[in-house]
């Protein structure tokens, strides 16, 4: 007896116990649902920001677009090209007229001055210099426009950026550049009112363009106009590579913003979108203070209605005390294990204890109901967190609508991009034909799913058969045996149009419970199908990504190899392969040692080559050597180096080795050796005798006879001829080399080119010198004194490597659609190690009759020039006595 007379006294403890066992689950999933639903909200507003950046960012970069088009098409059109500003001044006045966002329409000339600018207006800088603008210098190199960074234009003293685009004449060269000044103000003025249209009244928002230097060239206000933007963004630099990207950062005063990054691709610019985060995410903290004072407020509430309790009913209670225990108990044992007191005549009673025991009876029933709501959107959210498998989350969420809001039939409907219309992506309790058949016109307003869709808001049918707009699809419905359906959307940009539908048999109204109840469930499909939609993008990213890299290892023309710490090849490219005789494939996976066996072999010297690569390896020596290879019979210069491979810490995972070939810039350094050396020797000859003859012509003690004066003075033209033939040569083969050579072709008859070239050759009379050539040979059209230069050079060769008095050869021919000549003589002939580089410039092979002659080795390479000038082709052909050079030149030109 004492010991119930304890508990009755107690009951406030009892009460107090069972008041914790019902608000701590409460609150601790109302904590957890604050904690999702602001990191939801939260990024949301990133999303939001990153969205409205990507958004001005697609409008610049068409603005920009538009700009480097108009500059392209300027410099394609004949006037521009014509570098007269008479001919283009009109078109751009014209396209100034059309463009207000432009200020200036320009034309800098080859050397960088400005010729016209529109409009000409007061401030005119025609006639100033230019060419240190660094776009100027850019545009002389690249084939496509080039945009400036921003700077204050001394024509208008406004800011702008540059479009500019290089002009080609009709030659094909470089005759300036047309270039438009982009009014810097018109955007941030653009950028201005997109921050006043933002969401709600005085928000702070901030939207400005950077452009590739790191300057403000688009800002709201126009005194941060190309300011350094990262003195105010200083995460941007590092951020650059890595966009788009959105951050939380302190400013200097210690104020929180949100920073979001956008890139433009067409110009290597940036739009950056700030807000402070007290703004941005005040409807998350807003949700997360509001939902603390609830819970507050809930238990102060409830401590005050327990003392209440307490003090004024718990005489009344004690008959509920082991009833209000059972409510809200979520242990494991089952509900029958509780024994709770018979309330049947309290039910009955019409005084506040009766109402308060029925509402405890009602209160346990939407208790429970709400337990096992959360239980199962928990459980939902689990699964939507857990899993990227799309099917098997919306299957879990459809089996659990089916369960928790007691209907037999449900399905989500998507967009098939193959077919542009929704059909059911997952269903459980529609039949197959339904299912199959199913086809909803994204563009058809009927159904109630689109709707929805097109809404935002759920859309219900309480009953097919009374509501005239369900009309259409009303045979279908009967066949399926639904009265009622219930359609809510899915908010997920990246799958398209979606709709999560709930099928009743029964006329039925969704209540506002049920319909955000269901809406939930949507919510988590959607965030289940846009995971995987983005998980799926970027894993394709990722590979695209790969791909092109490995694509531009691939074609680089240097020969790269990386390898693991332990040896092992980990990838070679195509370069590298092919200089091993393999493919990157046999290569890769081998082990370094064997590859490097492979490579001494070829090595001119391989004890060299293995103690630089070795010592580059350890650190002991310079990263980069050069050595000499033997490829196909010919050397090769290489220049490797070595670098080690690191991760993103900093940790070394390898090393690679890079192997350019150097072997042209070595050829040209020889070359231009020899070009000084033979210049110099060849030069120097001529140059003594005519100043040997002219100072003795000038002697005032000695009177020479006109005999003599005239065989000095032939000598000295004749040794002038020879510095012109020496210049002359000189000069072609440069114009050859550059491309630049042009010919005048008329139609010509090859016997008389040949006689004119043989009346050029010096010293004939010491050679027979024949000619066979068919009379009836056609007309040829070519350039008559460069083909002469190429028959004098082969006599005179000829001549001057065959003995005195031996024949020289000229016969030509029909064959093949061309005419061929043919030079021999009876001389030594071409060694056959001089016979693969006979026709490279400055090439003589050294021999006795090479040191006895003299010459800068000039002739055959320009042989092989002026005949290849014509579409022709010149070679060394075999003969068992003398030299016997063909040369063969096409009979018809194109």
């Amino acid at each position: 007896m004492k010991r119930l007379n304890f508990w009755r006294r107690d009951l406030g403890v009892q009460l107090l116990a069972l008041y914790l066992l019902f608000v701590l689950p409460v609150v601790v999933a109302a904590l957890i649902f604050d904690a999702a639903a602001s990191a939801q909200l939260e990024r949301d507003v990133k999303a939001a920001d990153l969205a409205l950046g990507r958004a001005i960012a697609l409008e610049t970069d068409a603005f920009l677009q538009q700009a480097m088009s108009a500059v392209s098409e300027f410099a394609a059109m004949p006037e521009v090209r014509s570098a007269d500003a008479a001919q283009f001044a009109p078109l751009f006045v014209t396209a100034m007229a059309a463009r207000p966002d432009i200020n200036l329409f320009y034309f800098l000339d080859d050397k960088g001055t400005m010729v016209y600018h529109a409009p000409v207006g007061p401030g005119s800088t025609v006639g100033q210099d230019f060419s240190f603008r660094q776009y100027f210098k850019d545009a002389r190199v690249t084939d496509g426009p080039v945009v400036s960074t921003g700077r204050i234009s001394p024509t208008t003293g406004r800011p702008v950026t540059t479009v500019v685009h290089r002009v080609l004449n009709e030659r094909g060269q470089f005759a300036g550049v047309v270039a438009t000044n982009l009014a810097l103000e018109r955007l941030s003025e653009t950028l201005a009112e997109v921050a006043v249209q933002d969401g709600s009244a005085g928000s702070v928002l901030i939207i400005s363009i950077i452009d590739a230097g790191g300057q403000v060239i688009a800002h709201p206000d126009p005194r941060q106009l190309l300011s350094d933007a990262y003195t105010g963004l200083p995460r941007l630099k590092t951020l650059r590579g890595a966009l788009p990207a959105s951050e939380i950062a302190a400013d200097s005063s210690g104020r929180e913003w949100l920073y979001s990054y956008a890139p433009i691709s067409g110009a290597d610019w940036i739009v950056a979108v700030q807000r402070p985060t007290e703004v941005a995410f005040a409807s998350p903290r807003a949700f997360h203070n509001g939902l603390l004072l609830a819970m507050g407020v809930f238990v102060a509430g409830g401590l005050f209605f327990w003392m209440m309790l307490s003090r004024r009913v718990i005489g009344p209670l004690e008959q509920l005390a082991e009833f209000s225990r059972t409510v809200g108990r979520r242990d494991d044992r089952p509900r029958s294990a509780y024994r709770a007191p018979d309330l049947t005549h309290t039910l009955a009673r019409a005084d506040q204890m009766g109402h308060l025991t029925r509402a405890l009876k009602r209160m346990e029933e939407s208790i429970e109901r709400r337990f096992t709501e959360l239980a199962t959107l928990l459980e939902t959210s689990r699964a939507t967190s857990s899993s990227l498998d799309a099917d098997e989350v919306i299957d879990t969420i459809l089996e659990q609508v089916q369960r928790l809001m007691e209907v037999n039939t449900c399905a989500l409907v998507a967009l098939d991009e193959r077919e542009k219309v929704l059909r059911i992506r997952a269903s459980r309790g529609l039949s197959e034909d339904y299912g199959r058949d199913l086809r909803i016109d994204p563009h058809d307003p009927r159904w109630p799913s689109m709707r929805a869709i097109a809404s935002g808001r759920p859309v219900q049918v309480s009953d097919i058969e009374a509501d005239p707009s369900f009309e259409p699809f009303r045979d279908r419905a009967r066949r399926e045996g639904y009265r009622s359906l219930l359609a809510v959307p899915l908010h997920a940009p990246h799958i398209g149009p979606a709709a999560l539908i709930v099928y009743r048999r029964d006329p039925h109204l969704f209540g506002h419970d049920e319909v955000e109840l269901i809406w939930n469930f949507a919510n988590h499909a959607a965030i289940a199908l846009e995971n995987a939609a983005l998980y799926r993008r970027t894993d394709e990213q990722l590979q695209e990504q790969t791909r092109v890299l490995e694509s531009v290892m691939q074609s680089m023309n240097d020969g790269l190899i990386l390898h693991d710490p332990g040896g092992r090849i980990l990838f070679v490219n195509r370069r590298f392969a092919e200089a091993m005789d393999a493919t990157p494939a046999d290569l890769e996976g081998r082990p370094l040692d064997q590859i490097r066996r492979e490579m001494l072999a070829r090595v001119i010297d391989p004890v060299a080559f293995e103690a630089s690569l070795s010592a580059a390896l350890d650190g002991r020596g310079p990263r980069s050597f050069e050595f000499s290879v033997l490829r196909s019979g010919r050397r090769r210069d290489l220049r490797a180096h070595v670098f080690d491979v690191i991760d993103e810490d900093g940790n070394p995972i390898g090393h690679g080795e890079l192997f350019q070939d150097i072997t042209r810039y070595r050829e040209v350094d020889r070359m231009k050796s020899a070009l000084i050396s033979t210049a110099s020797h060849e030069l120097r000859t001529p140059l003594a005798s005519i100043k040997g003859y002219a100072s003795t012509l000038l002697q005032d003690d000695v009177e020479w006879d006109a005999i003599s004066v005239r065989q000095f003075v032939q000598v000295i033209s004749d040794e002038a001829d020879r510095l012109t033939q020496l210049v002359d040569d000189l000069l072609d083969m440069s114009r050859i080399e550059a491309g630049t050579l042009r010919l005048h072709r008329t139609e010509q008859r090859l016997p008389d080119v040949i006689a004119r070239a043989l009346a050029q050759v010096k010293d004939p009379a010491s050679h027979t010198i024949t000619t066979d050539v068919p009379p009836d040979l056609p007309p040829l059209r070519l350039d008559a004194r460069r083909i002469e230069v190429v028959v004098r050079n082969l006599v005179e060769n000829a001549v001057k490597y065959s003995p005195p008095g031996s024949a020289v050869r000229i016969r030509a021919e029909r064959r093949d659609g061309h005419v061929q000549v043919t030079v021999s003589d009876e001389g030594p002939g071409v060694a056959p190690e001089h016979r693969d580089r006979i026709f490279d410039r400055f090439y003589r092979a050294d021999d006795g009759y090479t040191r006895a002659s003299g010459g800068a080795g000039l002739g055959l390479a320009i042989c092989k020039g002026f005949v290849e000038a014509h579409g022709g082709s010149i070679r060394l052909e075999d003969s068992e006595i003398g030299a016997s050079f063909t040369f063969m030149l096409p009979m018809a030109v194109g």
